[in-house]
């Protein structure tokens, strides 16, 4: 792991995706702590710019209108190099951010499983996708859409319902493991 990080082969941000619940703005701050980079969550960066929650910006203005958000916001942070971004949910799944993210990123899929994913996101009432709905059946679905593209990420890491000091070390080793391979076929 130091090697991979001491060659400083990581000269680009790292993108957290996958299902919200995940553990993407929780872990991606503990990782930016860890590698002394800066951490951006982009829905907390849309809020910021817009004045709005993002629940008021679905029920207002619709979700595709959040989603030419999502992409403004998303590509502007890509352009530091020393950070990491956690994107919301459908973020990758947009085939034209998805382009961005992978040709500017390394991009870190926090794979989740239905069962966890409910339990982190039942009682969040700030989720506009949850609202009114089965909230593990409404999970279930989108984690079937999405983890097929969402397979598209340098590296994979299974997150569990472990101590965060546990996953940061499996985050890193599979970033190394994983990540260095990948990366230096594109360098």
């Amino acid at each position: 792991m130091k090697i991979f990080f001491k060659n400083n082969i990581i000269n680009k941000p790292i993108v957290l995706i996958g299902i919200m619940g995940a553990g993407k703005t929780t872990l991606g701050k503990k990782l930016a702590k860890h590698l002394d980079m800066e951490f951006y969550d982009s829905d907390e960066e849309i809020e910021s710019k817009t004045g709005l929650s993002i629940k008021i910006i679905f029920k207002e203005q619709g979700e595709l209108a959040f989603r030419e958000m999502e992409e403004k916001v998303v590509t502007q942070l890509l352009l530091g190099s020393k950070r990491i971004i956690a994107t919301g949910g459908g973020a990758f799944i947009n085939p034209n951010l998805r382009k961005i993210i992978k040709k500017r990123a390394i991009t870190i899929w926090l794979k989740t499983d239905v069962d966890l994913a409910t339990i982190r996101v039942k009682d969040n009432k700030r989720r506009p996708l949850l609202n009114n709905v089965d909230v593990r059946e409404t999970l279930s679905v989108m984690i079937e859409k999405r983890n097929p593209i969402y397979s598209e990420a340098h590296v994979t890491v299974e997150s569990e319902n472990i101590p965060h000091n546990k996953m940061i070390s499996k985050l890193l080793y599979e970033l190394e493991t994983q990540a260095a391979i990948k990366i230096k076929k594109q360098i």
